[in-house]
């Protein structure tokens, strides 16, 4: 089993998957910690790593001790370390080290030297000679990484032209790296929370309710705030549907960010939804937004025509909840059941106001949307 995840093992935590023998250096149980390790985090190493918990509870000693051993080999050989990785099953610490006479010194401590041609600190000086490269050439690449296993920096891109590209702007060693092409496109994992702020080029709206379609997550919000294939940032998204004036709603499609069933309320604690059952004229409501956070009031009307100079939108509800620029589709809540996004209205949280809100019962059922609940 151990030998399927070795793909796994090697691209997330350790590198190229060698079968070597327990060294006998790691044989021995590592000291134990004066912290036990969870059982959830031994169930979870088990899940993922494809291992017993044997085997797992047997990595993790040796784990404790290459990191102790790390710590005072790097120490020691000062400018000539040139990192250290675990081979697949953590029996064995491999350092590297640019002096051959440091050999015994890492074998004294149960490793298995590596000599090689550039320290960490020189692989370290190249990633930031990339870093500093201009930025045409670095948003074309995908990642750069120091590689201790092969000792160069890696290069990675949707092309090996465009890696190319960023280490020739950056003016680094060509000898001291890869370039290869690769299908990764890294973007940020953002949970969607209600209430929260996102971006459309230069403006913010706030975050309505997480939703998804189907098994594409995303969010409500207002739809002044943006129009169809608009993009997003924080959390990365793009605009699916939209309209205004005549509504005031629109959903953001979000691959790769986590919806969840919260909206920030007070001093920016979570509040759960339960559901979408609409709140009656009178009930309290409370609403979220970016600019002034959680404010809350009371549902004056429902079915409310608006006419604001971009034009009239119709069946908003009315609320005595303030709000400000910013705070636009945003969430309004009453007690856990989720009412509707911020739309517009008059005044301030200074001096008070009145708030309109586009209720999200309508969004749904528009889009064919699933509300994220607890």
């Amino acid at each position: 089993m151990l030998s399927k995840r070795c793909a796994l093992v090697g691209a997330i935590i350790l590198g190229a998957c060698v079968a070597t023998p327990l060294s006998p250096a790691f044989a021995d149980p590592a000291p134990q910690s004066a912290s036990p390790t969870p059982p959830s985090v031994i169930d979870a190493l088990e899940r993922d790593l494809g291992l017993s918990e044997e085997q797992v509870v047997t990595r993790l000693a040796n784990e404790e001790r290459a990191a102790a051993t790390q710590a005072t080999l790097s120490s020691q050989l000062g400018d000539s370390y040139g990192g250290s990785w675990l081979n697949d099953d953590a029996s064995k610490l491999m350092v590297a080290t640019t002096d051959a006479g440091a050999t015994k010194a890492i074998e004294s401590k149960g490793a298995q030297p590596v000599v090689v041609e550039r320290s960490l600190a020189q692989l370290d000086a190249i990633v930031a000679q990339l870093d500093q490269a201009p930025q045409e050439k670095k948003a074309a690449a995908a990642l750069w990484f120091v590689d201790v296993k092969t000792n160069k920096v890696a290069v990675q891109a949707a092309t090996t032209e465009a890696a190319q590209a960023l280490a020739k702007a950056a003016g680094v060693d060509q000898n001291a790296i890869t370039v290869t092409a690769t299908a990764e496109r890294p973007t940020p994992f953002i949970n969607i929370v209600g209430g929260a702020a996102y971006y459309i080029g230069g403006s913010r709206c706030s975050v309505g309710f997480s939703v998804t379609r189907g098994s594409t997550p995303g969010f409500v919000t207002a739809g002044h705030c943006g129009r169809a294939g608009n993009a997003t940032t924080s959390p990365t998204g793009t605009f699916q549907g939209s309209s205004f004036p005549g509504n005031d709603y629109a959903w953001v499609a979000a691959p790769g960010n986590t919806t969840t069933p919260y909206v920030r309320g007070s001093g920016g604690a979570n509040v759960t939804v339960r559901g979408s059952t609409q709140a009656a004229v009178g009930a309290s409501i409370c609403r979220s937004g970016s600019t002034t956070g959680w404010r809350c009031g009371t549902i004056q009307q429902h079915n409310a025509t608006v006419t604001y100079p971009q034009g009239t939108v119709t069946g908003l509800t009315r609320t005595s909840a303030c709000a400000e620029p910013g705070d636009s589709g945003g969430s309004f809540i009453s007690g856990s059941q989720a009412q509707g996004v911020t739309s517009g209205g008059s005044g301030n949280c200074s001096v008070g106001g009145t708030t309109y809100h586009q209720p999200v019962n309508e969004i749904l059922s528009v889009y064919g949307l699933t509300l994220r609940v607890g």
